[in-house]
Parts: C-alpha cells; structure tokens; sequence
C-alpha cells in the first residue's frame, strides 16, 4: 500500500491542532487538558469523551431533547452508570450493543456508556423492517439491544438482553431508566480494550454492509469538517439529521466536543424544528436535504414570522442537494447554505461553502483538510483534470473493510465511492451520479441523477426519482416518477417541455408516472423497497 509522507502527516495534525484550538474543542487550561488525556487512556477515544466534557464544563446545558435537558455532568454521570449496568450485565467480557434509536438524548448516552466498557456498538437504521434487524444482529453478533418502543416489534426476533429507551406511555420511566438507576453513579473500572463502533449503509432493502471504525488519535476527523464548516463553541445547534448515521453521529459529536448544546428532536417536523431554531436562537442547522426543503415549503410568512437573526449554518447531507433547493434556501435563509457530500465507508469527502455554492450550485465543494480525491479511469489510472471518472478517496474516518470481511479499499490505501464525478478548474467536486444507477440506453450513457435534478427544476414538481428499466428496443429506458405540488395539474407534455429546454434527447424519460408520494428515509434518500414497489406496479 502506496504511504503518504510522514511529514505531509505531522503538518496536517498540526493545523488540525491549531483549528480545534480557534473553534473551542481544546480546554484552555492544562489541567483541564491533563483530565481529558487521563480520561481518553481509562476509557478510550470514545467512552472518555463524556468525563472530558463533564471535567470542562459540568453546569453547562449539553443536550435537549424531547424530554429533558442534560447538563454535561448529568450527561457524563448517566453514561457512568449504565457502563456500571453493561459490566454487570455481562460480567468478565465486553458486549456488541445494538441501539435502535430515534433522536434523543439516551441513543447518545447509551453509545458512550457502552464505549467507556470496550463494547462494540452497532448503530441500526431506524428504517429497517423485521428481517433485516434479524439479519443484522445476527451477523454482528449483537449481545444487547437498546430501542425506542416504536421498534419493539420490528426488534422481536432479537434473542439477547433487550431495554426500551424511549416508552411514549412513560417517557421518564423506561426500561433504560430503571436500569440506569439501579446503577452506581461512579466512574466505571477502565475499559479493557477500546471500543469500535459500527454504522451501517444507508441501502433500505436487503441486508446493509457493517463500516466498522476503531479508535484513532487523529485529529484530522473533527478539524476536517471544522476546516469548512465554522462550528463554534458556545452555540446551540439543532440536529436533524440522524445520530445512527454518521453525519449526524459526527455532529452531535463535535457539537458536545465545543461545549454546544445539542438540540435532538425524535421526529423531523419543519414547523416545530424551525419554532426551535428561533426560540432558541440556534446557530446552526443540521439536516438532510429532504429536511431543507420541507422547511421552505412552510411557505413565506410561516417563515418570516420567525426570528432566525442567529441563524449562521444550515448544512445539509446526507443525499444530493438540487440546485433550485441551493436557490431557495439562499434566499429565505441568507448565504449560510453549507453542502457535504460523504459515504458511510469514507465519512465526509468534500463540503460545500455557501461561496461555493453561489458560484457552483450543482457543486459538492472542495475536499476538507485531510481528504485527497482523485478521478480515475475504471483501472484506476488518474483521468485529465476535467474529466469525468470514478470518485476514489483516502480520508481520515474511512474504514479498511465491511464487517464481513470484505475489503474497503484498493491497494494503494484509496476507497472507491462507486459514484462518478469531474473536478472542475476550482478545484470543486461535482457528483454525477453513482457507477451502478448509469444506464446505457441506446448506446448512451445516461446519469438517472442528472434528470432528477432538472426535474426538481420544474415549479410544479414537489419530488421525483428516475430509474433505469428494462426496454426490448433500446436496452434501458428511463422512467420517471413524480409528485406533483399539492393542488398542482401536472400534464407529461409540459414536464417534457421542460426538461427538452434542460437536457440533451437522451436523457428524456420515456415512462413519466404521477404518483402521490416517494417514502424517503431519515438520511433523505428514495427508498429502494419504494422503487421496486413502483417498478412492479407499473410494469
């Protein structure tokens, strides 16, 4: 495996030092410094983070969520104690614990309180149905299970130890509750190895793949993204987007880290979020593409009647950001629109500024500190600048191989995205579309993206997604399903209309299929039990 300098490493640790220390995540006090390094050996990189936190700042508010609010010393102290519960649970050894979680402040506990005992955490997607929570806890080996009571049935195949962390009936008396309490609050033995934690893909049909990520010393994961997207100590931040995946894990992460107060919603609902951004003066926003858009959907004077002066971030991940979405929200929000464009294997890959996105709306932005993409030919040899190739990166959260074992990366230490994309004379990223989504249709390649993103285009037009089928003619056809604006007539000859004015023929969709609604998963993408639904529907 191909090695980059040493020294190219020490400098970029160094910067990475120094950006920490400007946005607050690095204590000013040497003591202080002393306790969290302590911490990091008793508990490892993950599991010590809470006694970091709770050390700095203990009063300090760090999470509110739909029930509570937790100070950092609360925080810390409920991780302590349900650490104490997993070692008496599981006496002489270190569990795998499964969290099936929706966003609140327990999923986080629970991840932390596992890691400060060398557990193994495995982090579920809330949209998985039955088989595949089977599937998955079977193949990781899963000894625990923590799950909100939405899930309990998804969850009965499931064999081990089991607690509800969130009970509708009895939001502040589940069965995490009286486990955590039946528990000493005092800091738990050191972990006899470090933790690892496990995030699945986002694919919301068969059995996803494992990323697996052990600990590291590096700080080039949080500067990385600090390095584009200016998070500050002291804010208030409301994250939308998913804690079981990694944008939204990685938030919540830094944002405890800079002394923040994490602001956790179980569901996404765009009048009671964007309430929460004005009452609470948020600084930031974190969500998924699907989230931005329902926001702005509330229409003018739902969000004018808000005071969002505090607003300096709305970033979004997750999925593909459309360019008309870029428009909207610069317009209603100012130019605080932040794009990341990443993979449950690499983690984040590049970010978009809000000054890269007024000069490259389509644009996924330049590569953070510590991330090297290249474009290559399907060998693997680097393409013209300009040219269109297979996305490959090396970056500082990116896994060697799936939990199956099978491997992530190619020998020379980069790990194929399976997207396609082009690096223009800025140095921007632009996605095109994923390797295994082209179709070749009439001997063109054709991108089902592309047309997504001019369909989204189109005022009259609330979602799309296209798909390539089967045709005896031409090979693959495109078809193309959408949901008209509510109160909107949709005719096909106007949306062809349209998109003739925006792409080249062989793009244009030969099937155009109204349908009322496209279920999208909490990370914002298309179902694919939803397309092979349709599929089968209008064969």
């Amino acid at each position: 495996m191909k090695r980059f300098s040493a020294a190219g490493r020490v400098a970029d640790e160094l910067r990475a030092g120094r950006i920490l220390w400007r946005a607050g995540a690095v204590p000013r006090d040497p003591g202080l410094v002393r306790v969290s390094a302590q911490a990091a050996q008793r508990y490892g990189g993950l599991g010590g983070m809470p006694t970091a936190w709770a050390s700095v700042r203990p009063t300090a508010v760090a999470v509110i969520d739909d029930r509570r609010s937790l100070t950092f010393g609360q925080f810390a102290e409920r991780s302590y104690r349900l650490a104490n519960a997993f070692r008496h649970e599981f006496p002489g050894a270190t569990a795998t614990v499964g969290i099936m979680c929706r966003n609140h402040a327990d999923a986080l506990v629970t991840m932390f309180g596992a890691a400060a005992t060398g557990a193994r955490v495995v982090l579920l997607n809330t949209d998985f149905g039955p088989a595949q929570v089977s599937a998955v806890c079977a193949r990781e080996r899963i000894d625990a299970l923590v799950y909100d009571d939405e899930f309990a049935d998804t969850t009965t195949g499931f064999e081990g130890k089991r607690w509800q962390s969130w009970t509708a009936s009895s939001p502040h008396d589940s069965e995490l509750d009286r486990l955590i309490a039946a528990h000493p609050a005092a800091p738990p033995p050191p972990a006899p190895k470090a933790a690892s934690l496990v995030i699945l893909t986002s694919g919301s049909s068969g059995v996803p793949k494992g990323a697996p990520r052990s600990e590291t010393r590096s700080l080039l994961l949080p500067a990385g993204l600090l390095s584009r997207i200016p998070l500050r100590g002291n804010d208030k931040v409301l994250v939308a987007a998913p804690v079981f995946h990694g944008w939204g894990l990685l938030v919540s992460t830094l944002v405890l880290s800079l002394g923040s107060t994490l602001i956790l919603q179980r569901r996404f609902e765009a009048t009671r979020a964007l309430q929460r951004l004005g009452d609470d003066r948020c600084g930031a926003f974190i969500a998924v593409p699907t989230m931005v858009r329902r926001m702005l959907d509330l229409g003018d004077a739902a969000l004018s009647g808000v005071d969002l002066s505090a607003l300096r971030i709305v970033a979004s991940g997750g999925a593909r950001l459309e360019p008309t979405l870029v428009t909207a929200a610069a317009r209603t929000f100012g130019p605080v629109l932040y794009n990341l464009y990443g993979s449950t294997e690499a983690s984040f890959i590049s970010i978009a500024t809000p000054a890269d996105l007024a000069d490259a709306p389509t644009s996924a932005g330049k590569p953070p500190l510590g991330v090297t993409v290249r474009i290559t030919d399907e060998a693997g040899r680097a393409v013209p600048a300009g040219s269109e190739g297979r996305i490959r990166v090396r970056t500082p959260g990116q896994i060697e191989a799936y939990t199956d074992g099978r491997r992530g990366n190619s020998d020379d230490g980069y790990f194929d995205t399976g997207d396609r994309g082009r690096i223009d004379d800025a140095g921007r990223l632009h996605v095109l579309g994923r390797s295994d989504n082209m179709i070749v249709s009439g001997g063109e390649n054709v991108y089902p993206e592309e047309v997504e993103l001019a369909l989204h285009a189109h005022d009259g037009i609330a979602d799309a997604a296209v798909v390539g089928v089967d045709d005896t003619e031409f090979g693959q056809r495109l078809r193309a399903y959408i949901v008209p604006v509510a109160g909107t007539q949709l005719e096909a000859g106007d949306i062809r209309t349209h998109l003739a004015a925006l792409l080249p023929r062989s793009r244009m969709p030969r099937d155009i299929v109204i349908v009322a609604e496209l279920h999208r998963t909490d990370s914002g993408k298309v179902s694919r039990h939803t397309i092979d639904e349709l599929k089968e529907l209008h064969r």
